[in-house]
């Protein structure tokens, strides 16, 4: 009886072992042919199955309804993400009129500044070297004048010679001339016009004048130097001062999107901030494509009230095109989605019945899609009751 069991047993397992290996190689295939399966197709012609056009009865086709397609006219809208910056047409950068040390600092940023306000003081031999010069050309062509006009008149009563009295024109014409540089020189270093009448008044003036002044009205959005800084003169940025009542906004524009856009065209800049939202146009499309982001840079102009717009803000950009676009609408109610998740709509059919037909979906207008392929003017598409009639062809 013992030795009888280790000689059955392995002929009981050489006999169940065909079966197994059949059931294994038929596993093998059924899941050999389910990952053939065209899942990842996109084409709405992959589609093997086509299912049997949805009949229904009178009650039934009360609970639907239909829209005929026909051709109609939209405009296209825009969003993209955007960055508020300064009108830079609207935007000054302050150069150091003349070098040396800034003393004092007279604004911060923030500060609302009219023209001609000083903006820093600088302990300048610059200025001073330049009220020195004007002082001497100044008297320098008043004396050569008064002579060129004393031998003019000598010149009537031989006093002089033709000689003299020439040479002496030609000097004052010269100190005047030098006069006049000098001048310049105290304007280009935006001397106030009250220290020039001071000076050609013969009264003293004190050399604290040395400062730096803003040249146009607007608010002060930089500074660029600290207290003891050198200056070069002409050289080194100091402020920006801009006007805040209007800034730019640059958006990116991709691909298809920037067929949309035109300049002229409407846009609305949304801050997600509460109900902060500026209305502006675009003024400007770059002619060129960013190499590190592949996008276009499209310039909003926005007016900014109590200048709520802050450089550097991030906000969306909702664009409107000027011309409109034409094309067949349907509802979004319309569209259903396959197992494969390729958009299809219900079209009534001249026999009473309703087939499943594969659309190319464009351009969303609101609660509308743009159809491209798959319908043509007069069809007739189910825009409610399509979930029932898919669920009638799954049974």
């Amino acid at each position: 009886m013992d030795t009888d069991l280790p000689q059955t047993a392995p002929r009981r397992t050489r006999r169940n072992a065909a079966p197994a290996a059949a059931l294994f190689t038929l596993l093998a295939a059924t899941l050999s042919c389910a990952g053939c399966s065209p899942r990842g197709d996109t084409n709405p012609a992959a589609a093997t199955v086509t299912p049997i056009n949805v009949r229904l009865t009178e009650a039934q086709r009360q609970s639907i309804h239909l829209h005929t397609v026909e051709p109609a006219q939209f405009r296209r809208t825009v969003e993209v993400n955007g960055v508020v910056d300064f009108d830079n047409d609207q935007a000054t950068s302050v150069l150091a009129p003349f070098s040396g040390p800034v003393s004092r600092l007279l604004v911060s940023p923030g500060d609302s500044v009219k023209q001609g306000q000083p903006l820093a003081a600088v302990d300048s031999p610059d200025f001073a070297a330049a009220v020195s010069a004007y002082r001497k050309a100044l008297a320098t062509a008043q004396t050569d004048r008064r002579i060129a006009d004393q031998d003019s008149d000598l010149l009537q009563h031989k006093g002089v010679s033709q000689r003299e009295a020439e040479q002496a024109q030609t000097d004052a014409s010269n100190a005047e001339a030098d006069r006049d540089a000098a001048l310049r020189a105290l304007v280009s270093l935006n001397v106030p016009p009250q220290v020039i009448r001071d000076i050609e008044a013969g009264r003293v003036t004190e050399h604290s004048g040395a400062l730096i002044r803003s040249p146009v009205t607007g608010t002060v959005v930089e500074k660029l130097i600290t207290p003891g800084e050198l200056l070069d003169g002409g050289t080194t940025p100091c402020f920006t001062v801009a006007d805040l009542s209007r800034v730019w906004v640059m958006a990116q524009l991709f691909g298809a999107d920037l067929s949309a856009v035109s300049v002229g065209d409407t846009a609305e800049v949304i801050t997600g901030i509460g109900a902060n939202n500026f209305q502006g146009k675009v003024d400007n499309i770059a002619a060129l494509v960013d190499p590190d982001t592949r996008a276009v840079a499209v310039r909003v102009v926005v007016d900014n009230p109590r200048h709520f717009l802050k450089k550097q803000m991030y906000v969306r950009v909702r664009i409107e095109a000027r011309q409109p676009s034409s094309g067949l609408l349907i509802p979004v109610s319309a569209v259903l989605r396959d197992d494969e998740n390729l958009p299809f709509v219900y079209v009534a059919l001249s026999d009473g019945s309703f087939a499943r037909r594969h659309v190319t979906l464009g351009y969303r207008s609101g609660d509308q899609y743009e159809i491209p392929a798959g319908l043509s003017a007069g069809d007739q598409v189910v825009i409610t009751g399509g979930l029932f009639m898919q669920f009638m062809q799954t049974q």
